[in-house]
């Protein structure tokens, strides 16, 4: 997680909502991260977790990260829940809850949803507040 906040901040400082994402092998050595890049990619899609999956696929040579872990800053939304179970990752590690457009427990569940071939184990609120104050900050500077 400690690297997916700096990812976040990362995002911050370049005007992109500050969101990181790390995606670990089954022995838990880094395989790919992202960072959101909406804004400055021109791309709905270029969110962290997508970013990251893409490397992630990239890097291993296959579209199933079966054994993987997904770290990211804040729950991911349905798109992104979708592209996880797509994916085959194995658990999610996520720092804050997204009380308005989260799919992995708040909102909706997408990747726990028992009609889906593939369900994900979610392990939610690591450094929890230290993810909700960048995006806190981040906000309010722009308001």
């Amino acid at each position: 997680m400690v690297r997916a906040l700096e990812l976040a901040r990362s995002a911050g400082r370049a005007g992109e909502v500050p969101v990181g994402a790390v995606i670990l092998s089954p022995e838990g050595a880094v395989v790919a991260e992202g960072a959101n890049a909406r804004q400055t990619e021109h791309d709905p899609t270029a969110h962290a977790e997508i970013r990251a999956l893409r490397a992630a696929g990239a890097a291993l040579g296959d579209s199933h990260l079966d054994g993987c872990t997904l770290v990211v800053t804040l729950e991911p939304c349905t798109m992104c829940a979708g592209a996880i179970v797509l994916a085959r990752v194995t658990r999610l590690v996520l720092g804050a809850w997204e009380p308005r457009t989260g799919a992995c427990g708040s909102v909706r569940d997408v990747v726990r949803d028992t009609r889906a071939n593939h369900q994900v184990e979610v392990r939610a609120g690591l450094r929890a507040q230290e993810s909700q104050a960048l995006l806190t900050a981040f906000f309010a500077d722009r308001r």
